[in-house]
């Protein structure tokens, strides 16, 4: 490898690159529900042949950490020697380098002269896989099994084509076989489009060069990443955030990190958080490590390369029978994208001092989620996902910026018309939340309103909301700024909703959400 061309290295490591984001826009342009289309709530990779990733897509970072472990973990239960060519695998379990079970996974194995050379991975949030309460996300849930349907590692594909038996299977256990047939077949669409793209770079490099160039970009990224480390002073760091309940007695759940920097690695003990929850906000490990690889990215103060290479300066423990490593059998639906923030949160405010210019003060570090879900009498479900924005920390030289989504969500709101074209809803209010932000020396962003109105004689809602009770904090002496409030109006009395919550809403109820403001940066000016 010492004789690798560093042009030709880089030219692969940018066609990994399109490859993976090629595999993103045959999703959001082929893909049939609303969640993938407009939301665009999912993520594409590409690993070498024995799963480290190699290339991804500008997509959610919770679901590209993850996917580091993905195909390693899936190998280990399905031996490469046993794969074809045309093969695709589906599955959604946990275990399996996995985050909670909507997140559904399409592998593909890339042959090149009989021998896999890399996998194709695409990752799609489906907007219902079963479980006691549509949409799959129970908030009481205290097992896994409450939440939704299993999958393991199923044969999807082969070169013969679909695989009819198993996609009956998954589509009979599903409120809305329609659109999950679709997205569906748009994953495997895409998983082909970046083995055609994979094809291309053998053909146009070579096979052997193709291979030794992604064992190449691994220690570049792990050289970036040491380096980036060794800037940071040696010592012993510790931080703290909490989810807004899930304790005993309903308390907050600690989330604790302890951070040891020594020379060119980083240690990160997350030993210390809560023990398991009776409720959806458990999370696999896989999922701490991504929130752990994201942060240690974000106070690096660099652009680096995401890949495999760059987590092995890193070392990251959970304890068994925490709330981030509950055992495979826990409820995890919210901490995929809540417990997860709370993680960088913690990792931040135990930064706060060493490096206070690389951060930002806290913000809507939640999915802000409403999720409805329409009964038709003989017709599939309509299922609404809909994540929310807020107001973004403020950060040393600039205020917050108002109505976005910070950290390890990428997502964006479903349009109006676009709600009002496919579901019994009406948008009555979509505005800024004035004043929500903190006050500080530079202010946190604003959130954001919006009112949905009931069309239909009944439907269910999900809330899935943090930010609700503990509000975004404050930098460096910055005030914290307002938290969400969820409310329901129904014959004129107005309720205030549980941040986590599922009901029955009737026609005409009127659900409101009014997001978090970011957190204030530094003391506010006097006078």
């Amino acid at each position: 490898m010492s004789t690798l061309d560093p042009f030709v290295v880089e030219v692969i490591r940018h066609g990994l690159s399109a490859a993976a984001e090629e595999m993103s826009l045959v999703m959001t342009r082929s893909a049939r529900s609303p969640l993938l289309r407009e939301a665009g709530d999912l993520s594409s990779a590409v690993t070498d042949a024995e799963g480290g990733l190699v290339g991804q897509g500008r997509d959610i970072p919770i679901h590209l950490g993850a996917m580091a472990y993905t195909v390693k973990e899936l190998l280990k239960v399905c031996p490469a020697e046993g794969m074809r060519e045309g093969d695709a695998l589906i599955y959604n379990l946990g275990a399996l380098g996995g985050n909670h079970l909507n997140d559904v996974k399409v592998a593909r194995p890339v042959f090149v002269d009989g021998k896999i050379v890399a996998f194709a991975l695409s990752l799609a949030h489906w907007p219902d896989v079963g479980g006691t309460w549509p949409g799959s996300y129970f908030a009481k849930a205290f097992d896994t099994f409450q939440e939704a349907i299993r999958i393991p590692p199923m044969p999807i594909a082969s070169a013969a084509g679909i695989n009819r038996p198993v996609l009956d299977f998954i589509l009979h256990n599903v409120r809305d076989p329609v659109a999950c047939e679709g997205d569906l077949l748009a994953q495997i669409a895409a998983t082909h489009a970046a083995e055609r793209r994979i094809h291309e770079l053998c053909a146009q490099h070579g096979t052997q060069t193709f291979l030794d160039a992604m064992v190449r970009l691994h220690d570049l990224s792990e050289a970036e990443m040491r380096a980036a480390i060794l800037d940071l002073p040696d010592g012993t760091y510790e931080g703290e955030d909490f989810l807004d309940d899930g304790g005993p007695d309903g308390a907050p759940a600690r989330i604790h990190v302890r951070i040891e920097i020594k020379g060119d690695e980083a240690l990160f003990d997350l030993s210390g958080s809560s023990d398991r929850v009776a409720n959806f906000c458990n999370m696999t490990p896989f999922i701490a490590r991504s929130a752990v690889a994201y942060s240690a990215r974000i106070i690096s103060g660099r652009e680096m390369q995401q890949n495999a290479g760059a987590l092995r300066p890193l070392t990251i423990i959970t304890r068994p029978g925490s709330i981030l490593e509950p055992g495979w059998d826990a409820a995890v639906a919210a901490g995929n994208h809540e417990t997860s923030m709370r993680i960088v949160d913690a990792i931040f405010r135990a930064m706060e001092n060493v490096i206070p210019e690389r951060l930002s003060a806290g913000g809507p570090t939640t999915s802000g989620l409403l999720a409805f879900a329409e009964p038709r009498q003989g017709l599939p479900w309509r299922m609404l996902y809909e994540v929310h924005g807020g107001g973004e920390g403020a950060r040393h030289d600039r205020d917050g910026v108002p109505a976005t989504r910070v950290h390890l969500t990428n997502t964006s709101n479903t349009p109006a018309e676009m709600i009002e074209a496919n579901y019994a809803i009406r948008i009555e209010e979509q505005s800024i939340r004035r004043g929500a932000g903190g006050a500080g020396r530079h202010r946190g962003g604003d959130g954001v309103v919006r009112r949905y109105r009931v069309l239909a004689p009944s439907m269910w809602l999900t809330t899935c909301v943090e930010r609700n009770i503990i509000p975004p904090f404050g930098l460096q002496g910055g005030k914290p700024g307002l938290p969400f409030r969820i409310t329901l109006e129904r014959n004129g009395v107005v309720e205030i909703l549980s941040g986590k919550a599922n009901m029955l809403l009737q026609q005409d109820d009127l659900v409101t959400l009014e997001a978090c403001g970011g957190g204030g940066y530094g003391v506010p000016d006097r006078g």
